[in-house]
């Protein structure tokens, strides 16, 4: 019953917010608690709750406090050298563009933080598909599935996770699946190829007025300064609909909020709290608060400059970290009532006992849905210890067990119970239904050109 029930939830979210039938904070919130009440306990979502969002506490204060962090850091100037170097990249051609998302998201998910990746991608790409009106859901998709492939490194998450689970070294994990992971990284740069091509079709090839290229590519926006995008035929592109420049002010070279002089120092700043990160010196969301706070006190001393810059960015904490907190209310149900784990017994219990040996095979598969519809401590603390002793039971080894429960991030990173997605659409103001309707199938796909790289290579 439970395990039907949980199930029934899961769709039933997914549908509503996918016919943008509800948002996705009362999706979180109502659907969930109307479940327990079907459970039987709902005297106890109180508890359920309160359990969730404790879970969840450390990771909202971390959104919140990186989004001020990084913000500042946009505002003084700190990533307009990588904007202007996607810029000369792209130019105004939609292919190379969306190419330049994916190449930037994989890059920037080397800090092994899907937030930051966010953040710092949608920042520097957001104006060129907003004045090109290219479609932002192209966007987040491919940023989503770049971050989903990078998100194995071991310092990212899911790999040390199966690593503590199965009691195995990480290094073993994960360095045998490079080459697979690399096809997977290579095939989501093919697939933005692909989708660029589409938007080039839509959009026609465009070019920039050459009188004003190097301003082009040092930034296309700024209220009253921005180039003439022009088609072949020379027409002005439309400004868009709304007739302002929103989205594009961030990148203004003349922002009153740059500070040139400062940029070596934000600069160390933002190397140093990534070193920390990387090598756990203090918990992240400890180093994004006085990260923060330092970056805040330096860069803007009077007072009344701190709270404007606060205040620039409070929508983005306010939607961000109640979208968190909206996800403690299902994450904290599904655990509390013990959906989850009837749900990962059933399906480990239906697999067929001629599938053992292929047991590596099975958890691949099983990754895909499992840490879609789980977070991924319930899929790795919880479901991976029992496919791993079913494998072992059939001669699989442990540690191609592990390997195969990686598959799955790609499809991971887009999941509702994945509190940096929500900075990737809140930041790229899509709809997180729109964003999942357009990203399942491709995420997907790519987990399984992952799979069938490890089980072409051997690794899996």
């Amino acid at each position: 019953m439970l395990t039907i029930l949980g199930f029934t939830m899961i769709a039933t979210f997914l549908v509503l917010i996918m016919l943008k039938k509800m948002s996705p904070i009362a999706a979180l919130v109502l659907i969930p608690a109307l479940f327990c009440v079907f459970v039987g306990k709902g005297a106890h979502l109180g508890d359920y709750v309160i359990d969730g969002v404790t879970s969840l506490a450390p990771t909202a204060a971390m959104l919140m406090f990186a989004i001020v962090y990084f913000g500042v850091m946009i505002d003084v100037g700190l990533f307009d050298p990588v904007v202007r170097g996607i810029l000369r990249f792209c130019k105004a051609d939609p292919l190379r563009i969306v190419v330049g998302t994916a190449v930037l998201a994989a890059i920037v998910s080397l800090d092994g933080d899907g937030s930051t990746t966010f953040m710092i991608t949608v920042s520097a790409m957001y104006p060129l598909y907003k004045r090109l009106k290219m479609s932002l859901v192209v966007m987040t998709g491919v940023a989503a599935m770049a971050n989903g492939v990078m998100n194995t490194l071991p310092w990212g998450g899911p790999t040390a996770r199966a690593a503590t689970a199965l009691k195995l070294d990480a290094s073993d994990i994960f360095v045998p699946m490079i080459p697979a992971l690399a096809m997977g990284l290579l095939f989501v740069f093919a697939l933005a190829y692909v989708l660029g091509r589409r938007e080039r079709k839509r959009l026609g090839v465009l070019t920039l007025d050459e009188v004003l290229v190097e301003e082009s590519e040092t930034v296309l926006v700024g209220a009253g300064k921005a180039p003439t995008p022009t088609g072949g035929s020379g027409a002005a592109l439309p400004e868009s609909p709304d007739g302002d420049d929103e989205g594009f002010q961030g990148l203004d070279p003349h922002r009153e909020t740059l500070r040139p002089r400062l940029y070596w120092f934000n600069a160390a700043l933002t190397v140093a709290l990534l070193t920390a990160m990387i090598m756990e010196w203090l918990p992240i969301p400890v180093l994004f608060l006085l990260g923060a706070a330092l970056a805040l006190t330096v860069n803007f001393p009077q007072m009344p400059a701190q709270r404007a810059r606060i205040a620039a960015h409070a929508e983005n904490v306010l939607n961000v970290s109640g979208m968190v907190f909206a996800a403690a209310v299902f994450t904290g149900v599904l655990q509390g009532t013990g959906m989850v784990d009837h749900m990962a017994k059933w399906l480990v219990g239906n697999i067929p006992d001629g599938m053992g040996p292929h047991m590596a095979l099975v958890t691949g598969l099983l990754s895909i849905p499992l840490t879609y519809f789980m977070s991924n401590d319930g899929f790795y603390f919880g479901v991976l210890p029992v496919l791993a002793e079913a494998g072992q039971a059939h001669g699989v080894p442990a540690v191609e067990i592990a390997r195969a429960s990686i598959i799955g991030q790609p499809l991971h990173m887009s999941s509702p119970l994945v509190p940096a997605v929500y900075v990737l659409v809140g930041m790229a103001k899509v709809e997180f239904g729109d964003h999942t309707r357009f990203v399942v199938k491709w995420a997907a796909l790519t987990s399984l050109v992952v799979l069938g790289a490890g089980i072409l290579f051997g690794i899996i």
